[in-house]
């Protein structure tokens, strides 16, 4: 795995973590740290020997939101102009923190966030794109924008009522007002809450249910069915993606593994990979063009 200078990546026993790691600095996001994500999401794809994907941060935070020092004119591309995150891609400015959560929601291997404490702004948005996450008693989450003269960011307008409903969102969004641990786990952004010293591990034993009993391939495609189906217009998408799916893993060699280790009460080695033997009738990691 390559080195980082704002995150690390390690990998161990096929759990993959990856760490916000600008602790002095409250792991504040910066262009940097999203090109550091992006790239670390690209090597977790292409490693096989990666099942699951844990996302936390070095320190008391989780991220407080986008590096402030730039001053009164952080938000301000027009003013920053090379420093936006993809300056004049069809005359806009694209939006750091939604390249981040696109990279998320198109990786082949499950996402669980270990939220460790504050997360705002970005920090907060940026992991609603993660399938699972897990909180501390010390989180709080902030949807500050409307507190910053700005907007949610992220694409998470698209991720945050498909997690809590519109009008939790909106209440959230609106007020900008710091949420505690208890409120995200009654709310449904977050599945459980934990000790500190009990979050991560309580992230590894789900990435270990992940890595230790399914087939890779499945989760991969069970991941990107949900998400993209979440936002179809009609069942019938589903049921055609289903039906491709259901077909092309019948006749793989997973399913005779998982069949054949079932009835003989064995663990399963799937034989098939990420990498090389995604079914060709979807574009899994497809999306829009940027307009």
């Amino acid at each position: 795995m390559s080195q980082f200078e704002t995150i690390t990546l390690g990998v161990e026993d096929g759990i993959a973590t990856i760490t916000l790691n600008r602790p002095d600095r409250m792991n504040a996001f910066t262009l940097q740290m999203m090109d550091e994500l992006i790239a670390a999401f690209d090597q977790t794809d292409a490693d096989d020997n990666v099942r699951a994907v844990i996302v936390t941060g070095a320190g008391k935070a989780f991220c407080a939101g986008a590096d402030l020092s730039g001053g009164a004119d952080t938000f301000n591309y027009e003013e920053q102009k090379g420093n936006a995150p993809d300056p004049l891609a069809n005359g806009v400015n694209r939006d750091g923190g939604g390249m981040v959560s696109l990279r998320i929601f198109r990786s082949l291997k499950p996402v669980i966030g270990a939220i460790n404490g504050a997360a705002v702004g970005v920090g907060a948005t940026m992991s609603l794109a993660m399938d699972i996450r897990l909180a501390s008693e010390k989180a709080r989450y902030g949807f500050v924008f409307a507190r910053r003269g700005i907007v949610p960011e992220a694409a998470s307008s698209w991720f945050i009522s498909r997690a809590v409903g519109l009008s939790t969102a909106l209440n959230w969004c609106m007020s900008g007002r710091l949420i505690n641990a208890d409120e995200l786990e009654r709310r449904g952004l977050v599945e459980s809450v934990h000790a500190p010293e009990d979050l991560y591990p309580a992230a590894v034993a789900i990435a270990r249910e992940i890595a230790d009993n399914t087939a890779p391939v499945s989760v991969a495609m069970t991941r990107q069915m949900l998400w993209r189906m979440a936002g179809a217009s009609h069942p019938m998408e589903a049921h055609q993606l289903d039906s491709r799916a259901v077909q092309a893993r019948g006749a793989s060699a997973d399913a005779k593994e998982g069949v054949a280790s079932f009835l003989e009460k064995r663990p399963a080695e799937y034989p098939n990979k990420v990498s090389t033997d995604m079914p060709a009738f979807f574009d899994w990691q497809g999306e829009p063009e940027f307009r």
